[in-house]
């Protein structure tokens, strides 16, 4: 849990480069079939990510919270990366601008399904997830809690 004091490397990169590197206490991010959340000492694992929520624990109790795009995530030894397509920190995301982004992709999307646009059906629904998981994120930070860390499971001694 988060408070140990036991710390691990962390980075976070997109395309563009490392969003976030540094020693933290926990990361959670959103794996294809739910939450992961890792801490120091972890085993080893490989997973895909969705979009979604990845927040990473600071030592102190403070938590960032990034809107992150699909990736990979890796654990090895005292060192956790993901790759994602995008990742936008919860307190620089524009509110009216995703909104913006989220209703032109929609009207995208309506105008393909009748025949008015030859545009990338892949490519808009893409726009469209990433300006809903950025509102996601962008409202459920707005809020005096942040969401509670994954549950742990007990291992067998």
């Amino acid at each position: 849990m988060p408070g140990t004091g036991k710390k691990f490397d962390v980075s976070l990169v997109t395309p563009e480069g490392a969003v976030y590197e540094g020693e933290i206490e926990m990361i959670v991010v959103p794996g294809q079939i739910g939450e992961i959340g890792v801490l120091a000492r972890h085993a080893p694992l490989i997973a895909t990510l969705k979009a979604g929520s990845t927040r990473i624990h600071l030592t102190g109790g403070d938590v960032q919270e990034y809107a992150t795009g699909p990736g990979f995530f890796q654990v090895l030894r005292d060192r956790a990366i993901a790759l994602v397509d995008d990742a936008v920190e919860a307190s620089q995301i524009d509110d009216v601008r995703a909104r913006e982004q989220l209703e032109a992709a929609q009207r995208e999307l309506d105008a393909i399904d009748a025949g008015e646009s030859t545009a990338d059906r892949w490519q808009v629904e893409q726009r469209l997830k990433h300006a809903e998981n950025q509102l996601a994120v962008v409202g459920r930070s707005s809020h005096a809690a942040a969401p509670p860390p994954p549950r742990q499971v007990p291992r067998n001694r």
